[in-house]
């Protein structure tokens, strides 16, 4: 089963008031582990970033200025993301603007019917809990102290952590470059090592046993 992670990051918070996307994030999964493919791109919005959306991402005008429009990455973005499962987090932010970005385009909406929200799973798992990325972070125990501001890249990484963690336990090895998991230390002890005890039969032992295989009838032990 083929899933992507996808996060973005944005001028503001409604694409019908003309914000647009600034950084674009997708991660493969296939059958619950990360292969390490990613599409990633920071966007030029082609207007200014308000000072209040700036503070969050730390992604200036003029940074982006220096990166391809929306209309550059379009087609990559959607080959790369074609026939698999959306995963995203409050998947309806992210999917109206992606969707308003392709009608720009006058390319087709991608329909919410091939996306997983893990807010929703969150808040079904945990009721009344806090469903933030932060919040679900700190609940399964993943690093999340580099994420000081907020990134599509690190974001998307992240969220395939807590999504495999919704969706079933963390899976042995997981690495974002899918490189498996390290190997324990060669003289490493499991919890709790005892030593071997000795298990040859003493000379005491032996002779009881002779005893006893004299006292039965056709023993298969001296054939």
């Amino acid at each position: 089963m083929r899933e992507i992670i996808l996060d973005t990051e944005t001028t503001g918070l409604d694409p019908e008031a003309g914000h647009r996307i600034v950084e674009i994030a997708a991660l493969e999964v296939i059958d619950g582990v990360t292969t390490g493919k990613m599409f990633h791109s920071y966007v030029n919005p082609e207007r200014d970033v308000p000072d209040e959306v700036y503070r969050i991402h730390g992604l200036s005008q003029g940074f982006l200025e220096q990166h391809p429009r929306f209309a550059v990455i379009a087609d990559e973005f959607v080959d790369f993301i074609s026939g698999a499962t959306l995963v995203i987090h409050n998947a309806e932010f992210d999917m109206r603007f992606i969707n308003a970005e392709l009608a720009r385009l006058r390319k087709g909406p991608i329909g919410m019917e091939s996306v997983v929200d893990t807010v929703e799973l969150a808040r079904r798992r945990f009721p009344g809990a806090q469903a933030s990325l932060d919040a679900l972070c700190r609940r399964f125990g993943i690093d999340n102290s580099a994420r000081t501001t907020h990134g599509a890249r690190l974001d998307a990484e992240l969220l395939a952590e807590v999504y495999l963690e919704l969706t079933g336990g963390r899976q042995a090895g997981l690495g974002l470059d899918s490189a498996g998991a390290k190997a324990p230390p060669a003289d490493a002890q499991p919890a709790n090592a005892r030593a071997p005890r000795p298990h040859a039969p003493t000379d005491e032992e032996l002779e009881a046993h002779a005893e006893l295989v004299k006292g039965l009838k056709n023993p298969i032990w001296t054939e």
